[in-house]
C-alpha cells in the first residue's frame, strides 16, 4: 500500500482511508523525505531543522513508558514532518491494544505543515477511534511564554517526545529574552525547548528527547542543566558511538544522545545504553543515579560510563585527592587574540619582542619555538594593554583548546621551559595556560601536570564524560589531580613516548 503513496497522497482522491499500522512509518518517512526536499538550506539552518529518520524515530519511540490502558496525552514540539509521533503511535497501536493516544504536534514552519498534517492523518486512520492527532502552527518558545502566549500547555501531557531544533540563541534575541523572562535562561534552541517541555509535563510525566550531548558537560549550559535536573530524574540515556550517521541525510555531525526523564520523580537508577548508530544493536546496563549525576557536584555534570572500563577509569580519576584549587594552580585561556592584536604580531624578530606561542608550537610534550607554522612567532607590545598580555619568565603547562583530527588524544599538553626561552612570553587564545597567580610554576610540577594530562587514562575519562570536542579552561578546572608531591615525582621522570607516559601513570595508580 505504502509504495503507492506519493507526496501528500494520504488524503488523495480515491485513496483507501485505511492505513495499516505496518505502513505508518513508511508513510511518515515518505513525508519526511518530501519535507526535506522542499526546505531552503538557509531557512533550514536558521530554524535548526534536522528531521528524524524513521529508524532513529523507532529507537526513540521505543524508550518511553506506555500504560496498558486509558489515554496517553503526547506533545511533540518542533514536530517537523511528524515522524516521531508516527513511530510512537505505531508502537502503541501494536503493543497496547487498550491504549488511546492524543497527539499535539507543534511546528512553526508553514512549508512543513502539509507534510505534518499528512503524517498525523495517517496516524488517525491507522488507529481509528484510538488516535486523535492535531497539528498546531506556532513558535513553541514565543507562543509558550508571556501574558499573550497562545499556547497553554503547562502540566497537560503524560509524555513529551521530541527532536528539538538545534542552534545558538543570541543574547539579544527574542527567544533568549523570552526564556529569561520565564526564569530558564537557555543558550541554545534545544535547551529552550527542553526547558519548556518540562513545564508541559504533569507530575510523573516523562520526557524523551534526542539532542546534542553538549549540554551534559558544556560550560555554557550550567544554569540550564541545574534547572533540568531539578525538574526531572533521568530514567535512561542512550549514546551513539558514531557522530555522523544518525542524521546523515541532513548533514548533522553532532554527537547525539537520547535521554528520558520523569518530572518530579526521585532519582534512583539510570539505564545507560549504547549503539553505533540508530540501526545497530543496543547494549545496556543499569547504574545507580549517583554514578551519573555525582552528589555534591556543583557543575551538575551528567557523566556516562557505558561499560565497566568507563566505570573503572572514572573511579581512578575521580579518586584523585586534589583539584587545581587544592594545588594552588590556576588555568586560563591564552591572552592574545591575534586578530585583535595584529599591530603587535611579527613574523620576524624585533627588539623587545617576546615569543608568541600558538597550538602549532606544541610538539611531543614540549613547545618548539620558533617554528614555521604560518603564524607570526613574535609579539611586540606597543602599549600597556599589550604588555598586560604577557606572562613573566617561568615554567608553564599549556593545553590545546582544539585538537586536530589526526591527533590521537583529545587533551594535548606541553611544557613551556624558561631554560630554552628565557624572558617573558605570550600565549595565543587557542591555548589554555596553567599558572600560579599569573606566574610560572615549579618545573617538576609543570611537567607532572603535563604527564598526567597526556596520559591515556585522562584521555579516556575526558572522551567518556565530555560532550564536546574542545577543551575549555572550565573542563580542566573540574578534573582531579594527584597531590603536588606526586605530580612532582611524575615530572622528575623524563618521558619521550606515550608508552612511557602511561607506564608512569599506571605505576602511580597502582601505588
Amino acid at each position: 500500500m505504502c509504495e503507492a503513496l506519493g507526496h501528500r497522497s494520504v488524503s488523495g482522491p480515491g485513496y483507501d482511508e485505511r492505513v495499516l499500522v505496518a505502513d505508518l512509518l513508511n508513510v511518515a518517512e515518505s513525508e519526511r523525505v518530501a519535507a526535506l526536499g522542499g526546505l531552503d538550506a538557509r531557512t533550514q539552518s536558521e530554524l535548526g531543522q534536522f528531521f528524524t529518520p524513521a529508524a532513529a524515530a523507532q529507537l526513540i519511540a521505543s524508550i518511553p513508558r506506555l500504560p496498558e490502558s486509558g489515554t496517553l496525552r503526547v506533545l511533540d514540539p518542533g514536530a517537523g514532518s511528524g515522524v516521531l509521533a508516527a513511530a510512537l503511535v505505531s508502537r502503541a497501536l501494536a503493543a497496547r491494544p487498550e491504549l488511546s493516544i492524543e497527539v499535539v504536534a507543534v511546528e512553526r514552519d508553514p512549508l512543513v505543515l502539509p507534510n505534518l498534517r499528512a503524517t498525523l492523518t495517517a496516524c488517525e486512520r491507522a488507529g481509528g477511534s484510538r488516535v486523535r492527532a492535531k497539528a498546531v502552527e506556532a513558535d513553541f518558545i514565543l507562543d509558550s511564554v508571556g501574558l499573550d502566549a497562545s499556547l497553554n500547555l503547562d502540566g497537560q501531557f503524560d509524555l513529551v517526545i521530541e527532536n528539538p531544533p538545534y542552534g545558538k540563541l543570541a543574547v539579544s534575541s527574542a527567544h533568549r529574552t523570552a526564556m529569561r523572562a520565564a526564569g530558564a535562561d537557555a543558550p541554545n534552541l534545544y535547551a529552550a525547548f527542553l526547558s519548556l517541555s518540562v513545564t508541559a509535563l504533569r507530575i510523573g510525566g516523562q520526557m524523551v528527547a534526542i539532542t546534542p550531548r553538549s549540554f551534559f558537560n558544556g560550560p555554557y549550559f550550567g544554569a540550564f542543566r541545574a534547572h533540568l535536573l531539578d525538574s526531572i530524574a533521568l530514567d535512561r540515556v542512550h549514546v551513539f558511538d558514531s557522530r555522523s550517521t544518525v542524521f546523515a541525510d541532513t548533514g548533522v555531525l553532532q554527537e547525539n544522545v537520547i535521554f528520558a526523564g520523569t518530572r518530579g520523580a526521585s532519582p534512583a537508577v539510570v539505564e545507560l545504553s549504547v549503539s553505533r548508530d540508530h540501526t545497530d544493536g543496543v547494549s545496556s546496563r543499569a547504574v545507580a543515579y549517583e554514578e551519573v549525576v555525582f552528589p555534591n557536584d556543583p557543575n551538575r555534570f551528567i557523566r556516562l560510563a557505558t561499560d565497566a572500563e568507563d566505570t573503572a577509569v572514572a573511579e581512578v580519576v575521580l579518586s584523585q585527592p586534589c583539584s587545581l584549587t587544592d594545588l594552588g594552580v590556576q588555568v586560563s585561556t591564552g591572552r592574545v587574540v591575534d586578530f585583535r592584536s595584529r599591530h603587535a604580531l611579527s613574523a620576524v624578530e624585533q627588539p623587545d619582542a617576546v615569543p608568541l606561542i600558538y597550538p602549532g608550537n606544541l610538539r611531543d610534550g614540549g613547545v618548539l619555538w620558533p617554528r614555521e607554522i604560518r603564524k607570526p612567532q613574535w609579539f611586540h607590545p606597543a602599549d600597556d594593554k599589550d604588555r598586560g598580555m604577557l606572562l613573566p619568565e617561568g615554567w608553564y603547562t599549556v593545553v590545546k583548546r582544539f585538537s586536530a583530527k589526526e591527533e590521537r588524544r583529545r587533551i594535548v599538553a606541553a611544557v613551556w621551559s624558561p631554560l630554552d626561552n628565557p624572558g617573558e612570553v605570550a600565549f595565543e587564545n587557542h591555548l589554555n595556560v596553567f599558572h600560579i597567580g599569573s606566574h610560572g610554576m615549579d618545573a617538576d610540577l609543570a611537567r607532572g601536570i603535563a604527564v598526567w594530562l597526556n596520559s591515556s587514562v585522562i584521555d579516556k575519562f575526558f572522551r567518556t564524560f565530555s560532550g564536546h570536542t574542545q577543551v575549555n579552561a572550565t573542563d580542566l578546572r573540574t578534573l582531579r589531580f594527584p597531590t603536588a608531591d606526586t605530580l612532582g615525582d611524575l615530572g622528575r621522570n623524563p618521558v619521550v613516548s606515550q608508552i612511557e607516559v602511561d607506564s608512569l601513570v599506571k605505576e602511580l595508580i597502582a601505588a
